[in-house]
């Protein structure tokens, strides 16, 4: 008797539970609209049937109201799926303000959805939506997925929307009233004209110093910045409604290559401006590597090898690694005061706070906006911190690719107050040719491409030791090349004296710096001839300008006064000219 009771109350909370759980997933308030609403979510009223065949109509979808559940994923998004997807909305409007509201999906790469609003089990209203649908077949040709909806008080609705897409199923569906709808419509274009601006001028920015310093930095740096700016006028939907209007390749393509593209040119921009001490030796393959993944995966989904699914994995499996494997080194930089590293600290802190909100909280307009708010100020740093990584030396911790740079070093022969050389027969600005003739000059020069007076006498004429003077002189001078820029003058007023001009320092620290690797750039030994080794010493003198002067022959003369009196002060050393002409 005992074990049948037991057995009997076993099966009736077994039952319990069944209809409690089954009640639970079946039940959902309805969207409720009065008087006063001007704009409300339908996302907690949303219930879904996955259509596995991808064979279910309007008709089984009603007939099978009673299957649909509550979605269990995060908040208005329904994530990766293949196959198409029914969501019930029911509706009831209690009257007061006008019978027309606006259902908007406000999501534009959704490729299809199919809306049907039902009244007493009959459609009383249907349309086709999604990036897919050309502009002038759409029921309102806006941005993003609109609707009219033309309702009456105190009648019960269900709203059907089959929704279809290859990419992620975000859904921020929401009813409206028409004005909230166009004013919301208009800030946000107004945004994304804004944003659109900022980062064509980053572009820009970066092409134009790329023509100026023919430093691939920033050519890499303007691959990423296009990137992810036309990633965000893609997701936004301005792309398929001014770039491009009615290219279903380009609708259906168009973000994730975007994409790709701007996490490819990451690793490379992250590789060109940490590169050095403090990264791991693997750090330059690795990054080139990451790189050529993503490249590879762009051309392969253009071509339509692989799904855009296989395209979110490798993003979501490589799109941090720039960040990671910069992380040493910009914490390295940081610690030694170096701009670089601060800036890199900051845009990483920005992505990783993006990557812990992504998919948890109610994607408002403050959160559809989160990928821009994190990378625009991200790329704003990285471009400021391309700046001051052209202001440092061009490969530190890369000595072979340090002198490459310094032989490619643009010179002049400069008259000075103490010695007289030639000046060259072509212009003080020489055009693009004329550049690239004395580049291979200097290529070819003793010294990293130094210019040496002595050189127009004939060896006879000198004795020995100045000859072995200037060996010594030309054969430390790639040292030296290694701790300069290309767009660093350089030039040799005779024997063993240079003078060298640095544009583009932000402050007399940088200078200072700049002047104490030289030093130690000289101090490294050498084996002269094959013979024995040696080692020569480095005394600079340097000035500030316009801060110690605009005169050139006075900041020259001033500058060679604080050499010697470094070199009177014990030699090896860095001294600037106001201290020594007070």
């Amino acid at each position: 008797m005992n074990a049948q009771l037991s057995a009997f109350l076993l099966r009736l909370i077994a039952l319990s539970t069944a209809l409690l759980l089954s009640a639970a997933a079946q039940a959902a308030p309805a969207l409720l609209i009065d008087g006063s609403s001007q704009r409300v979510e339908a996302w907690p009223s949303v219930t879904i049937l996955p259509d596995e065949s991808g064979e279910t109509d309007i008709t089984a979808a009603m007939a099978a109201a009673d299957r649909f559940e509550p979605p269990r994923s995060a908040y208005a998004t329904l994530g990766l799926r293949k196959e198409p997807v029914w969501l019930r909305i029911p509706i009831r409007w209690t009257g007061g303000g006008g019978p027309t509201w606006m259902l908007d999906i406000d999501y534009s790469p959704l490729n299809r959805v199919d809306a049907f609003l039902v009244r007493e089990g009959r459609i009383v209203q249907q349309a086709r939506l999604g990036n897919m649908q050309p502009f002038d077949q759409r029921p309102i040709p806006s941005r993003s997925h609109a609707l009219p909806l033309e309702l009456k008080p105190d009648v019960a609705y269900e709203l059907y929307l089959r929704v279809q897409t290859q990419g992620a199923m975000i859904l921020p569906i929401t009813v409206m009233r028409p004005q909230v709808f166009h004013t919301e419509a208009m800030d946000e274009h107004i945004l994304q004209g804004l944003l659109a601006g900022l980062g064509l001028c980053l572009v820009l920015y970066s092409l134009v110093q790329w023509w100026s310093t023919r430093e691939s930095m920033f050519v890499k740096y303007a691959m990423l910045t296009s990137g992810s700016l036309m990633f965000s006028v893609v997701q936004f939907g301005v792309a398929g409604m001014y770039l491009w209007r009615d290219n279903l390749y380009l609708e259906s393509h168009g973000a994730p290559l975007m994409a790709l593209l701007a996490a490819g040119s990451t690793f490379l921009f992250v590789e060109e401006v940490l590169r050095g001490p403090g990264v791991s030796r693997y750090f330059t393959r690795i990054m080139y590597a990451g790189a050529a993944a993503l490249f590879l995966t762009a051309l392969l989904y253009a071509l339509d090898v692989i799904h855009v699914h296989s395209v979110s994995r490798v993003i979501g499996t490589l799109g941090l690694l720039p960040a990671l494997m910069g992380l040493p080194g910009a914490i390295t930089r940081a610690r030694r005061g170096d701009a670089i590293g601060w800036y890199f600290l900051v845009a990483l802190a920005r992505l990783l706070h993006l990557h812990r909100d992504h998919g948890r909280r109610d994607p408002g307009l403050h959160r559809r906006h989160a990928v821009d708010a994190a990378c625009l100020p991200g790329r704003c740093h990285a471009g400021h911190g391309a700046v001051h990584a052209r202001a440092r030396p061009a490969h530190e911790g890369d000595p072979q690719r340090g002198a490459q740079r310094g032989a490619r070093a643009r010179h002049l022969r400069l008259d000075g107050p103490h010695r007289s050389v030639d000046r060259p027969a072509q212009p003080a600005r020489p055009g693009r040719s004329a550049r690239r003739r004395d580049g291979e000059q200097l290529a070819r020069a003793p010294a990293g491409g130094l210019h040496d007076r002595s050189r127009r006498f004939q060896a006879g004429q000198r004795p020995a030791w100045p000859r072995a003077r200037r060996r010594a002189a030309d054969r430390s001078g790639p040292a030296a090349g290694s701790q300069l820029r290309s767009s660093d003058v350089v030039a040799r007023l005779g024997g063993d004296e240079f003078v060298v001009t640095a544009a583009g320092l932000a402050d007399e620290r940088q200078a200072r710096d700049l002047g104490h690797k030289l030093v130690e750039a000289f101090r490294e030994p050498f084996v002269l001839a094959g013979q024995r080794q040696c080692q020569v010493g480095l005394t600079i003198g340097y000035v500030l300008v316009p801060v110690d002067g605009t005169d050139p022959v006075n900041l020259l003369r001033r500058a060679d006064a604080a050499m010697y009196a470094g070199k009177q002060g014990g030699k090896g050393c860095v001294r600037r000219a106001e201290t020594v002409a007070a």
